[in-house]
């Protein structure tokens, strides 16, 4: 098809152009080696902005300071070792290598392949993507590699999987059946902001219920059109030579994986009767489900899960037979984590220096300033905020902390322009979600860049960028369109 045949020529082009992009780890040295005298010169040239909570004036600050050399020098290590993203990918790994070395999973999915309709296969993991932002962080680490498996073992191609999870996990965190974590967080920072301006105003964690819930479908729409319209076509006409992952003892043996499967069940009805109780351990200290460790440590949980169903089925099949042979795959898979790790030390610093200089806070506050002096209608000023928020997040990659900084400006602004907290908050996470999928800058970007090159060892910077474009783009601008319609219709964004 022309249509297909002209997209297809526009990504290689675009795929070859991105891969003399640096390594990721690379262009975080540069942007550290260019904040530096970045931060001096707006220093210098005293450029402020004043806080709208607090009044205060916030001004960037220089990093070739002495203040600044002190702060360089003190937090590299403790930037790096309390860098969220990391102790999450190596935590939920070590359980997910154990399962995966075992043959657990490569088992599993080959009997679930067998059974599963292949029309439903890209729906299916793109809903389970969507949904996977009620673990936080678990989708990256878990689902993405499981989706390659899942292309693999039904005889497609496997890259095709890691971009159909890759695009539903990152490109659709805003959306979901279900209130999560996310949306308390974000409900509590709209919450502080509104009250700015409107005392008493409250935004809960279902205000944007039903538009995610639409959204839901949405992206799962987006992502099956697109991975099998566009990207499986592309990666098909590309050629190249696709490694088989080594699936020893991935057999069905039936009996190991009754084992296993039985030992999940196990794990899983301890974990329901620990959250059952108002005072069980994996509620909060006020008894809450949401914020206790049930759904804000599921990282953890969800290795042991692994890690148990996988010892089991290696006993059981006799791929990992004694005690050191489970050390021995935890080993295994914290090698292929290397390269992760040195992009995380520099992706750390470079994140903790660019909170210290308070550029990225003067850079929000007057972000959102500049969007309130244009005075546009209301539909113009949405679709400017998701713009700017879809380009401050190649830049910035965390929701809430993102939203922390503009939220107090955004909120009160909007409101007093007739804009409500629920659709504002809205309209961020919309911008938010869209552009997670195409920025190097992303923690996650690297650990999905080192998915791909086990199947395809030459998968470059620009690869993924060019697999996922077309997501990004189709889901920015389609969730721009469904915000309107609700803003237009006037229809309750939730309850």
């Amino acid at each position: 098809m022309p249509a297909a045949s002209g997209l297809q020529r526009w990504l290689t082009a675009l795929e070859r152009a991105g891969n003399r992009i640096p390594h990721p780890a690379l262009l975080f040295v540069l942007l550290c080696a260019l904040l530096l005298p970045l931060s001096l010169l707006l220093a210098l040239l005293g450029v402020d902005a004043t806080h709208p909570v607090s009044g205060e004036v916030v001004r960037v600050r220089s990093l070739l300071s002495a203040a600044g050399l002190r702060e360089i020098l003190t937090g590299a290590v403790t930037n790096f070792t309390g860098f969220a993203p990391v102790g999450i990918v190596v935590v939920a790994m070590l359980g997910v290598g154990i399962a995966e070395r075992s043959g657990l999973l490569g088992a599993a999915l080959s009997a679930l392949v067998r059974r599963a309709p292949q029309a439903l296969l890209v729906p299916v993991i793109a809903l389970a993507g969507v949904m996977s932002s009620l673990a936080v962080d678990a989708g990256y680490v878990v689902l993405i590699p499981l989706a390659a498996l899942l292309f693999q073992f039904a005889g497609r191609h496997p890259l095709a999987g890691i971009a159909a999870g890759f695009a539903a996990v990152a490109g659709g965190f805003s959306a979901n059946l279900l209130v999560g974590p996310i949306d308390v967080i974000l409900g509590g920072i709209s919450t502080a902001a509104a009250q700015i301006a409107e005392p008493g105003a409250d935004v809960n964690a279902t205000a944007n219920y039903w538009f995610l819930l639409v959204s839901t479908l949405f992206v799962v729409c987006v992502v099956t059109l697109v991975t099998v319209r566009w990207i499986e076509p592309w990666l098909a006409s590309r050629g190249g030579t696709v490694l088989t992952v080594s699936d020893d003892g991935n057999t069905a043996d039936s009996r190991a994986l009754r084992r296993a499967g039985l030992a999940l069940l196990g794990f899983i009805l301890l974990c329901i009767l620990l959250a059952w109780p108002e005072s069980g351990p994996l509620r909060d200290a006020q008894g809450a489900l949401i914020t206790g460790p049930l759904i804000s440590q599921s990282v953890i949980l969800i290795a042991l899960a692994a890690a148990v169903s996988g010892i089991v089925y290696g006993r059981a099949s006799g791929s990992l037979p004694d005690g050191q042979s489970v050390i021995e795959s935890m080993e295994d898979t914290l090698r292929m984590l290397a390269g992760y790790l040195v992009l995380m030390f520099f992706a750390a610093q470079f994140v903790a220096w660019f909170s210290w200089s308070e550029t990225g806070l003067v850079l929000a506050i007057r972000g959102a300033a500049f969007l309130g002096d244009l005075a546009l209608p209301a539909s113009v000023l949405l679709v400017s905020m998701i713009l700017m928020m879809a380009l401050l997040n190649l830049l910035i990659g965390s929701a809430s902390a993102k939203w922390t900084l503009i939220a107090p400006v955004l909120v009160p602004m909007l409101l007093l322009l007739g804009i409500s907290p629920e659709m504002t908050q809205a309209a961020y996470r919309v911008g938010d979600s869209s552009t997670n999928i195409i920025t190097p800058l992303m923690p996650y970007f690297v650990l999905v860049l080192g998915f791909a090159r086990r199947y395809q060892p030459d998968t470059g910077v620009g690869t993924l960028i060019s697999m996922m474009l077309p997501y990004s783009v189709l889901l920015l601008g389609g969730w721009i369109l469904l915000l309107m319609l609700w803003l237009w219709t006037g229809w309750p964004l939730g309850f």
